[in-house]
C-alpha cells in the first residue's frame, strides 16, 4: 500500500498538473423581490420650529412666536404625510411656549420697574 505524499499546507497533491477533485461554484442568490426602503425625509417646518425656538432665547422671544406657529403647522403636516420630525416639532413647540412665557415675564417686570421709577419721580414734587 502506497502512502500519499506529505502535504504540509493541505493543498492536496504536490503535482500542479494532477487532476483536482471537482467542486461546484458557490451558489449566488439574486433577490429581485423589492427595492430598498425609501427614507421619508424630515419635515422642514419641524426643523424650522426647533431652530426658531432655540434662537428665540437670544432674540428677546421674537422668533419663539414663529416657532409656535411652525411647530403646529409641522405637526399637522407630519400627521398627513407621515414624514419624520415629530420630535423636532414638539421640541420647537415646547421651546417656543417656554421662551415666549419667560420673555413676557421679563418684559412685564421691565415695564413695571420703569413705571415704579417714573411714577415715584412724578409723585414726589418739591416746591421751593
Amino acid at each position: 500500500m502506497a502512502q500519499p505524499p506529505y502535504d504540509p499546507y493541505g493543498y492536496g497533491s504536490n503535482d500542479p498538473y494532477a487532476p483536482q477533485p471537482y467542486s461546484q461554484p458557490p451558489v449566488q442568490h439574486h433577490y429581485y423581490g423589492g427595492a430598498a426602503p425609501v427614507s421619508r425625509g424630515t419635515n422642514g417646518m419641524a426643523t424650522a420650529a426647533m431652530v426658531l425656538g432655540l434662537v428665540g432665547i437670544v432674540s428677546c422671544g421674537t422668533t419663539s412666536i414663529l416657532a409656535i406657529i411652525f411647530g403646529h403647522v409641522a405637526q399637522s403636516q407630519i400627521k398627513r404625510t407621515h414624514e419624520e420630525g415629530q420630535g423636532m416639532a414638539t421640541a420647537g413647540l415646547i421651546l417656543g411656549y417656554i421662551v415666549t412665557g419667560l420673555w413676557l415675564i421679563v418684559w412685564v417686570f421691565y415695564i413695571w420697574l420703569w413705571a415704579i421709577v417714573f411714577g415715584s419721580a412724578a409723585s414726589t414734587s418739591t416746591t421751593y
